[in-house]
């Protein structure tokens, strides 16, 4: 182990985290498990998803041994739970704890994410990361992984191995072992393309943490054309060999451009410029005719365009400063419709003076059931409704009549159908029959009788087909390949669409009675790096494609588009390679299409197994608590338990306990059992001091009502707290020491409309707590506590000016013992906990610049903002006489954030603050100016 590097990473726990937020308790318990358990995974999936879930064993069983080779050779069970009651389309691994996730629900754009079968997908990606931790238990990891548990490996790896490596190196290997992957898509590759030909050329810190104010590719981009260059060009294992030397922190700092260099005989700057030039040089030839455009900052995505007559265009907006709106363009004018409610996509469909699309929403109770209903939204008036309520739809589409709505719906049983609903009603008018268990993509109506839709099969090949509504039957139009089809749009008897073409996404069109194919060619469709989501007036066509400033609406005359008819009726080219041969030279090369469904035994997955599951020491700084924490969570997340240290710097004193809560049922459990030493109060004006057991059991009723344009939700509960009291020496002559029980009850509400990237708070939003403790044996006390924040808009568009109120008072009756104190006093102020308080503040935030800077690839400054505010705090108490005491708290002053990120990849705002005191310090230090660090709220 490198020793001066120890206390250095040691320092780091207090400035990042160690595991992705989880959804915890999100099941309802009516769900049932099952799990195959081999060597390589615990797969647990609901009952009756038995045959995914044995082809996800299987694919990971088969796959863990041809792919070692490449990544290492230590293997560590891990648990893979298959959720399917979400609409989200996602995935992870996480080492603290060790599990995966897979969010069952596929996405619509086969450009995207591929159209191989979703759960074959999520294995042969994130198998990979379950392959990179356990192999990265190595040096300083390992290390850390035996003083902190799986959060000490998880932070000392992604301090030592950026993240586009870990999406890098599982793209590389979806690619390598399918006949599809990421890394065969051009769709995947166009952010990067579009900033080269626009001749922009970001620092890598910009590329790596992104922007406020202009578009940056994400990391996985970034890392495949790394990863798969470094393969290349050093052979199979070089990634094995630097990555090791990484994980274990050979050589010091920077330990993962040391190995490069080492491996590669190339310092890390050279060799990222290689790895880009590599792939940049590809594109050159056939984006020459590509102008680099004045440079200017991300303007907006604008998509799915839909005509109104030839002249007038609606589409979706979406920029950094605004949430996503519907407008409509006549010219170049521009006028909004209606905010989009919150979605997954930005997908809808018109019709005459109606709009209808997919938003999401969260189930009120179950944090992993969510819902995909329709909305329908009147044009002219800017009004919408929701006309379907519990499902999961996407893609809706319209009947040449304006009076059926044909959309998807992708059960939680992985059977996909398409309904055919009433357009003003969303009642479920037909199911159409799905006789050959296909995919369904952007179905759209050919008639009355016919739908036309992209789908996939069982294998995740596409085609573009027409299907009767009567009876399911499929005609197919196009052979069946990996190369995408997406996007549909039909106009007469001529269906439109996408679909890839070697190292382009083109411009299709299908004439439905002949079969004939034609690609769409012209100076203008030649011009820009993809062509998307095609719609066609009498005299019109418009798609997007992507720029450097987002993705942009062009247009062309119809009379001016060349129809190149197509021999054999088949979209021309494959699926590129972009020249990477490491793809195609070992035995794993498509590895997925020789994995066997072996017979494996199935078993029911106990629910209660392995609660008690610590497997991290954590810090955490949540001012005033300091805390120390061993943290358990079970593999369902339904049982989270921490033994724990905290010291609070209010009070002084020193905690140890052990709390857990249980969310498998409705409401939440909780538990727990805390001794704090030094407790502290003030009595008639002199501190007493105490030591303190506490027992606490209680129930929480968590509620979700997010729907529409606002997030809203509810906390009730109310924990029963038992406490004894022991005062030390100085103070027993003149206190008994006491034994009681009380009611500790708690509100939480939170409102907020949708927030943009750049807003730095909501525009509105309302966040109100209400705490009342009061004893019920022992004693006659109370506290009740009121806090409540305020947003509204400022000045400018990211400006927020928004107010802070609170109350506290204890009852009047109350002994020495008093309940802690959480109540917001004056910035600036020393606190103490007085018999009654009341709190007004007011607060203005508004961005300073924006530098896109960083040092040394260490800290980068995305944004500094500024916020000048004022508080005011009125007190009151009483002497040791017993006479009155009233003062008041005002300060005024001014905070600057800065928000960055570290090294490359962990979000981090911290500022400093000015107090002006208005008045005396009367528990604290002199002086009326203060200067203070501000460091995060809660920064794990």
């Amino acid at each position: 182990m490198n020793k001066p590097l120890f206390p250095f990473i040691l320092s780091l726990l207090l400035l990042a985290g160690v595991a992705h937020a989880q959804e915890f308790g999100g099941n309802p318990p009516s769900i049932k498990w099952n799990q195959v358990n081999t060597p390589a995974a615990k797969v647990i999936f609901p009952v009756g998803l038995d045959t995914e879930g044995l082809r996800v064993a299987n694919i990971v069983t088969q796959m863990n041994g041809a792919i070692q080779p490449t990544i290492g050779y230590k293997q560590l069970q891990v648990s893979i739970l298959m959720q399917n009651q979400t609409t989200i389309t996602n995935a992870y691994v996480q080492l603290a704890p060790f599990r995966s996730e897979f969010f069952l629900t596929p996405e619509q754009n086969s450009f995207d994410i591929g159209s191989l079968p979703w759960p074959e997908q999520l294995a042969i990606h994130e198998f990979r990361h379950v392959q990179q931790y356990n192999n990265f238990d190595v040096g300083l990891s390992k290390t850390m992984r035996f003083l902190f548990g799986e959060g000490g490996q998880a932070l000392a790896n992604d301090l030592a191995v950026p993240n586009w490596f870990f999406e890098g190196d599982a793209v590389f290997n979806e690619t390598h072992v399918s006949e599809q992957g990421r890394g065969r898509l051009p769709y995947f590759l166009e952010g990067f393309r579009a900033l080269w030909a626009d001749g922009t050329d970001y620092s890598y810190m910009k590329i790596r943490n992104g922007s406020y104010r202009d578009y940056t590719p994400n990391w996985y981009p970034l890392g495949y054309m790394m990863v798969s260059y470094g393969r290349e060009k050093y052979g199979d294992d070089f990634w094995k060999k630097v990555t090791h030397d990484a994980a274990a922190y050979k050589g010091g700092f920077y330990p993962f451009e040391r190995a490069i260099k080492k491996y590669s005989g190339k310092d890390f700057v050279d060799f990222r410029k290689d790895a880009l030039n590599y792939f940049r040089q590809q594109f050159v030839a056939v984006d020459q005719h590509n102008q680099p455009q004045p440079k200017k900052h991300f303007d907006a995505d604008r998509e799915y365009p839909a005509y109104i007559d030839d002249h007038t265009l609606i589409y979706s907006k979406t920029t950094y400063d605004n949430t996503p709106v519907f407008v409509i363009r006549e010219g170049n004018t521009e006028r909004k419709i209606s905010t989009r409610s919150y979605s997954l996509d930005n997908y809808f469909d018109y019709h005459d003076g109606k709009i209808i699309y997919a938003s999401y929403r969260p189930d009120l109770h179950w944090n992993y059931r969510d819902y995909s209903e329709l909305i329908l939204l009147d044009v002219k008036t800017g009004k919408e409704h929701r006309i379907t309520k519990g499902t999961k739809y996407f893609a809706p589409s319209f009947s040449p009549d304006g009076k059926t709505i044909a959309v998807v719906q992708e059960a939680t049983s992985g059977k996909c159908d398409v309904h055919l609903l009433d357009a003003n009603t969303g009642k479920l008018l037909a199911v159409v029959p799905n006789k050959q268990r296909l995919f369904y993509t952007y179905p759209k109506f050919y008639g009355k009788d016919h739908l036309v839709a992209g789908v996939r099969n069982s294998k995740g090949k596409m085609s573009l087909a027409i299907i009767n509504i009567k009876t399911g039957e499929a005609k197919y139009l196009l052979p069946f390949t990996f190369q995408p089809i997406v996007f549909p749009h039909l106009r007469g008897d001529t269906a439109y669409f996408s679909a890839t073409s070697n190292i382009n996404d083109r411009l299709f069109a299908i004439n439905l009675k002949n079969d004939k194919l034609y690609e769409l060619k012209g100076d203008s469709l030649q011009t820009f790096i993809g062509n998307y989501e095609a719609s066609v007036s009498a005299k019109k066509l418009a798609w997007i494609s992507l720029t450097a400033y987002g993705y942009q609406i062009h247009q062309i005359d119809n009379n001016a588009i060349e129809w190149e008819e197509l021999p054999g009726g088949a979209i021309p080219g494959t699926l590129p390679n972009f020249d990477i041969t490491a793809l195609t030279r070992d035995s794993s090369t498509n590895l997925l299409a020789s994995v066997q469904n072996k017979p494996m035994g199935i078993t029911k997955y106990n629910k209660a197994y392995h609660l008690f599951n610590f497997h991290s020491l954590v810090p955490n700084i949540d001012d005033p608590n300091y805390t120390l924490e061993i943290q358990g969570e079970n593999v369902l997340n339904t049982f989270q338990s921490d033994i724990l240290f905290n010291y609070n710097r209010d009070e002084g004193y020193k905690e140890f306990g052990f709390n857990a809560i249980y969310g498998a049922l409705f409401p939440y459990i909780s538990g727990g059992v805390d001794y704090t030493v030094d407790r502290r109060e003030l009595y008639r004006g002199t501190n007493i001091y105490w030591n303190e057991t506490s027992v606490q059991g209680g129930l929480e009723l968590p509620l979700n009502f997010t729907r529409g344009k606002s997030s809203t939700s509810l906390a009730i509960g109310s924990d029963l707290v038992y406490s004894s009291s022991i005062f030390q020496q100085a103070y027993r002559a003149l206190f008994a020491d006491q034994s009681y029980a009380y009611l500790n009850n708690y509100l939480y509400f939170y409102n907020s409309t949708l927030q943009a990237q750049k807003n730095i708070f909501p525009h509105f939003a309302q966040s109100i707590q209400l705490g009342y403790q009061n004893a019920v044996t022992g004693q006659s006390s109370t506290q009740f506590l009121a806090t409540g924040t305020f947003y509204f808009p400022g000045l400018s568009v990211n400006h927020s000016l928004f107010f802070n109120a609170a109350y506290q008072q204890k009852g009047s009756a109350n002994n020495v013992i008093d309940y802690s104190n959480n109540f917001p006093f004056s910035r600036g102020y020393t606190a103490e906990n007085f018999y009654k308080m009341d709190k007004l503040g007011a607060n203005y935030s508004f961005p300073i610049v924006y530098p896109d800077a960083g040092v040394a690839n260490t800290i980068y400054i995305m944004r500094i903002r500024g916020n000048g505010f004022y508080d005011y705090t009125l007190a009151n108490d009483f002497y040791v006489d017993g006479s009155k005491f009233k003062a008041n708290f005002n300060s005024t002053g001014l905070e600057v954030y800065f928000d960055t990120m570290w090294f490359n990849q962990e979000a981090i705002s911290f500022g400093f603050r000015y107090d002006r005191l208005l008045d005396p310090d009367l528990y604290g230090g002199s002086g009326r100016n203060r200067f203070e660090l501000i460091v995060p709220v809660s920064i794990f």
